[in-house]
């Protein structure tokens, strides 16, 4: 795409949301909305809205190369990312569920589920480039001495007895298959000599004859593959036959895009280079032509201001303080005696105490009294719900989104930029920008020579002495102190901690995993099941949007990790092979990011006792502070919580970590980007409780549907070298695999497409047959754990409040507060009736 094209998808970018404006802040305020089905369906329309908006703002801040544009997109992308996960946190508040459909607004609204899906960031990794690639060098040097420890004195490294018998019966069975090819070898040359000496005596074809032949042999056979190839292409075109995908057409064409795009960021770099030069180099221009004439304009209006003062007042101002805005309050758009008045009002109020001082508490203790006895006078009966909901005011709008849409409104869109061929930066940008900070300086500089000057002049002419303040000791309340955490390590460097956190094994380099790779399919028809009175399941792709949620888009950026909803804990349990610990690293890719491991498992041997956990967790904390973003990750959680262990798992004492993880949580405050991710197969073995209280998030993965399945078949074929041709039925495989988990598909097509199988593809085409033997020897995923899973889910807060909605839904009665409320009044009643009773 060019620069105009990208220009463009930002205009449509920006009408979008200035059309979310009008919905997020009305001219006239919106009345309460009363129905919660209608309040749902604006907050989700809403969220698929901004998802197209943000799509279009990432890549655009991707790959615009204007660097005063990027700013301005950068500001706008980040208070969309945050109103998404605002949206988000709004939507779970209202219907008590992680999981949400958008079938019914994605048809309203033409979209395809393609369009739903929300891309990661590229800034999260390249704006830190630099700093990741300085950490993987850090941690490889330390791996490669961990290696070289692990070895003997004369470079031999250890090796095992049954490594050992390994090698020698590889070895001697590579000896006796190339005894035995020999063997048959020579058979076969002794067969084909015999063969030759009793065909000497035939007699010989014409050579034009035998040249005829073979051109009319070869003729049908290229005639009969191009007959085949036309038949093919007009079956998949009709839609008869399922594509080859052997060599993908497409793979060129998408090399060509990502090469253009890595084009276009050098080019980036290049303009921000020269745009970071011209803010230097135009500071100093403006301050060495402009500054001395700032400096005597800025004196001589502070003078003439004295003078002023002098007249209406008979003596000399006081000269603003530099907290108060210094000069800047004088050249307010107010007369002389009023500034001399607001100056003169504030040293009263500074020199007054005592009395004044209390009557003013009396007063407004009174107030509140009469304040409260008002409220109480105005309060509504029990169950009255007349307000209804209305949509919360939003930082990321007036902070971020508002401010950015005006200035693009007021200057860039209707900016001509046809002579900005390359898109330099705007150099009269600059010299405004410059010329206020310039100004701003001198402004200091000035102010501090005029105190000076005014001290001088009153000394002078008014013949007064300015009194000594002295600074007056304000009584504080007594607030309760916050704990602070200690530091174990005072004397000790990060870099030393985090070398003694990789020798440990607790920070560990996850595999390259991007979140495309998690594969999963749209769940289609959610709307029609929930009509039928049932509640959906999630599927892989859903998974998939709430780990972008929960564990990427609110740890990529500062600014929107400050200000959004905190998320502290993060649980991400399902069968085995669902794929948790991809999402995982997945999540540390994406971001860039460092990962401990604190399983009990790994954490045994090092950290052991409580003075141990208590070491582990202050390393957690100070090292993933300094080096975040973090994500601390405990497998099989559920053993933290579990009420009986076996006896292998108690020696591991996993409860020991369990006590220790709420306390932790505490000291992680907004601004602190680290994230605790518990990974389970049986989360139903632990206490529900204290688990959600560590994990207030859950990420429930599924067994794959049929949609997901097939999506599987089709992409990990192709990815291993395989080739489906007509003769694989994908659609059976598909449906056979039904109750297996996506880990057991990727194993079993890793486990058939060998070098020896792919060989033999020319000729033995893969079939169905060659896959149903490798599922048939993995255990499946029984109904029963599912109704494990189930079950689990609505025993948690999140599941009980959400069941509870759902009753509440097909009841009718709104908020559910009503059934609570007659309970508890019919007891009340009964008790009093029977006290009553005994008295009489």
């Amino acid at each position: 795409m060019s620069h105009i094209s990208y220009n463009k998808q930002w205009q449509d970018a920006q009408l979008a949301m200035a059309d979310m404006l009008a919905i997020e802040t009305p001219a006239q305020p919106r009345a309460p909305e009363t129905d919660i089905n209608a309040a749902f369906q604006l907050v989700a329309t809403m969220f698929v809205k901004y998802v197209q908006i943000f799509r279009k703002l990432e890549q655009c801040y991707d790959q615009v190369v204007h660097p005063q544009k990027r700013r301005l997109i950068r500001v706008v992308l980040d208070g969309c990312m945050g109103r998404l996960l605002e949206l988000k946190h709004e939507m779970i508040t209202m219907d008590y569920s992680e999981y949400h459909y958008f079938d019914d607004i994605l048809a309203d609204l033409k979209l395809t589920p393609n369009d739903l899906e929300i891309p990661i960031p590229n800034y999260f990794v390249l704006e830190r480039a630099q700093a990741i690639e300085k950490r993987e060098r850090l941690l490889g040097q330390i791996l490669a001495r961990m290696t070289l420890d692990n070895e003997k004195p004369d470079g031999t490294t250890t090796m095992s007895i049954d490594d050992a018998i390994r090698i020698v019966q590889t070895h001697e069975r590579a000896r006796q298959g190339r005894l035995r090819a020999k063997q048959i070898r020579d058979l076969r040359l002794n067969d084909q000599r015999a063969r030759q000496r009793a065909n000497m005596g035939d007699s010989k074809m014409d050579r034009g004859l035998a040249a005829t032949i073979i051109q009319k042999y070869y003729r049908r056979h290229v005639v009969q593959k191009e007959a085949k190839k036309f038949r093919d292409e007009e079956y998949m075109f009709l839609g008869m036959a399922m594509p080859t995908f052997h060599k993908d057409p497409l793979k060129r064409l998408h090399a060509e895009v990502r090469a253009h795009e890595d084009e276009r960021r050098k080019r980036q770099e290049k303009h921000e280079i020269n745009y970071q030069q011209s803010l230097i180099a135009t500071r100093e221009k403006i301050k060495q032509t402009e500054g001395p004439d700032m400096k005597e304009r800025l004196q001589d209006q502070i003078r003439q201001w004295f003078i002023e003062c002098r007249n209406v007042s008979k003596k000399f101002p006081d000269f603003p303080d530099e907290d108060d805005g210094g000069s800047n309050k004088i050249f307010e758009k107010k007369t002389v005696a009023e500034v001399q008045a607001d100056l003169e009002a504030k040293m009263e109020s500074k020199g007054k105490k005592g009395k004044g001082d209390k009557k003013g508490k009396k007063g407004k203790k009174k107030k509140e009294k009469k304040g409260k006895k008002g409220k109480k006078g105005k309060k509504k009966k029990k169950g009255d719900d007349d307000e209804g909901w209305t949509l919360p005011e939003s930082e990321f709008v007036t902070g971020m989104i508002k401010p950015s849409t005006d200035t693009y409104q007021n200057f860039w869109e209707t900016r001509d930029e046809t002579h900005n061929f390359e898109q330099n930066y705007d150099s009269e940008i600059v010299k405004e920008e410059k010329r206020s900070e310039v100004v701003e300086e001198i402004r200091v500089e000035v102010d501090a020579l005029m105190r000076e000057e005014l001290k001088n002049l009153k000394a002078a002419i008014d013949k007064t002495k300015e009194k000594k303040k002295k600074k007056k000791k304000k009584k504080k309340k007594k607030k309760k102190k916050k704990k602070k955490e200690k530091d174990l390590t005072p004397d000790r460097t990060i870099e030393s901690l985090y070398e003694e956190l990789v020798m440990n094994r607790i920070i560990i380099r996850p595999p390259k995993v991007s979140l495309n790779d998690f594969i999963g399919d749209f769940n289609y028809l959610p709307s029609l099941i929930r009509q039928a009175k049932h509640e959906p399941m999630p599927t892989m792709s859903d998974a998939k949007q709430l780990t972008a949620l929960y564990g990427i888009l609110p740890l990529g950026s500062e600014k929107v990790h400050e200000i959004a909803p905190q998320i502290k804990g993060l649980l991400i349990c399902g069968p085995k092979g669902c794929g948790k610990h991809m999402l995982l690293h997945a999540i540390c890719n994406e971001l860039g990011a460092n990962l401990f491991d604190i399983s009990p498992k790994n954490i045994f041997e090092t950290y052991r006792e409580k003075e141990g956990i208590k070491m582990l967790m202050h390393l957690c904390s100070k090292v993933g502070k300094a080096l975040q973003p973090t994500i601390i990750f405990i497998d099989d959680c559920d053993k933290l919580w579990k009420k009986k262990l076996k006896p292998e798992e108690k020696q591991f004492e996993p409860k020991r970590l369990g006590k220790a993880l709420p306390k932790w949580l505490k000291l992680i405050k907004p601004g602190d980007r680290v994230l605790l991710v518990g990974i389970t197969n049986e989360p139903y073995q632990g206490t529900v409780k204290p688990m959600m209280k560590v994990f207030p998030r859950c990420i429930l993965l599924p067994r794959p549907e049929y949609g997901t399945r097939l999506l599987l078949w089709k992409t990990l074929i192709p990815k291993y070298n395989g080739i489906i041709t007509p003769s694989l039925d994908v659609t059976s495989l598909a449906k056979l695999s039904d109750t297996y988990s996506s880990g057991h598909i990727h194993d079993t097509i890793v486990e058939v497409l060998t070098e020896r199988r792919l060989a033999k593809m020319a000729k033995h085409p893969l079939q169905a047959s060659d896959f149903i033997t490798g599922l048939a020897h993995r255990n499946p995923i029984y109904k029963d754990e599912e109704t494990a899973f189930k079950s689990w889910w609505k025993k948690t807060p999140t599941g009980k409040k959400h069941e509870r909605f759902l009753e509440e839904q097909e009841s009718g009665e709104g908020d559910g507060k009503g059934k609570k409320d007659k309970k508890k009044g019919g007891k009340g009643k009964g008790k009093k009736g029977k006290k009553g009773k005994k008295k009489k």
